[in-house]
């Protein structure tokens, strides 16, 4: 007599698509997104804002969910990940990849409706760049993945502030603070997943270059944030506030990253992780008290 198991999940719930949007990653795409909105010249109603930065929002979750779709057999392979809806079956891969598409259709039509062109094709930039170019070209293939596609998560405050006024260099010194900031923040959390990486075919550079030297990496990224940091201050975009706060709170990061590399225990890097965050946070909050104080 023969048995068939079938494997059934239950339907699924508003919670599990709104896990597919990566809420985490984007709640700081939300916040540094207002901040490249809030830094830039000029005004708008403030109904465009939100409707500016609803459009991040959405674009960010739906390259979140277009990424779980797409990796959904590697996210099977680790601990980390296997929990996701994409991965574990509660979302069939339909279904994720047309609630993907549809946010990004809507999120870049939207943008282009209501705000600008410039605003509406960079969102699309982020979303196809992330997906096409991270999540499909760069991951797979090379540990410096990460490195490259950080330009992803580095676009929100460019697009903020292309919400309100013409593009020039200012920009771009955000764009960079968050580029530099990216690798020293994610190799801290993967020191801790590296087998599992292995294990699932991704070179992350502590399975591919050492412990050791992803360490060093580390703290060389750590060193070269700090110093885009300081950037905001030298285009007169802020004062001595901001720039007290992002170089202190910088150098708690370089020296977390110290310890990381002087330390056996890859728990570290979750402090570093946790850390990187609160840091990147610290930078761009005082960029906007230093404008809302000083103007």
């Amino acid at each position: 007599m023969i048995l068939n198991h079938e494997v059934t999940y239950p339907s699924p719930s508003v919670r599990d698509f709104w896990v597919l949007l990566k809420p985490r990653v984007m709640s700081l795409v939300i916040f540094t997104g207002f901040c490249g909105l809030w830094m830039a010249p000029g005004h708008i109603h403030p109904l465009l804002e939100f409707t500016a930065i609803l459009c991040i929002a959405t674009g960010a979750g739906a390259a979140g969910c277009l990424n779980m779709w797409y990796e959904r057999s590697v996210d099977k392979l680790m601990i980390r990940t296997m929990s996701r809806p994409t991965a574990s079956g509660i979302i069939d891969s339909d279904s994720a990849l047309s609630f993907g598409v549809i946010l990004s259709f809507l999120s870049v039509t939207v943008m282009q409706v209501a705000i600008n062109t410039t605003a509406a094709a960079l969102l699309l930039l982020t979303i196809v760049f992330y997906i096409g170019v991270y999540t499909i070209l760069l991951k797979p293939n090379t540990p410096h993945n990460i490195v490259i596609g950080g330009a992803a998560g580095a676009l929100p405050p460019v697009i903020g502030w292309a919400a309100v006024s013409p593009l020039d260099w200012r920009p771009l010194s955000l764009f960079l603070i968050i580029f530099m900031w990216t690798p020293a923040h994610f190799w801290a959390l993967a020191l801790n997943y590296a087998a599992e990486y292995a294990k699932a075919g991704i070179p992350m550079m502590p399975n591919t270059a050492g412990i050791e030297k992803t360490k060093k990496y580390i703290i060389l990224y750590a060193v070269l944030t700090v110093i885009c940091t300081t950037i905001p201050y030298f285009l007169q975009m802020a004062g001595w506030l901001y720039l007290l706060c992002s170089v202190a709170f910088g150098f708690g990061f370089i020296y977390l990253s110290v310890e990381l590399y002087k330390s056996d225990d890859l728990k570290e890097g979750l402090r570093v992780f946790a850390y990187s965050i609160l840091y990147l946070f610290v930078v761009f909050a005082s960029l906007i008290a230093d404008r809302k104080l000083y103007g």
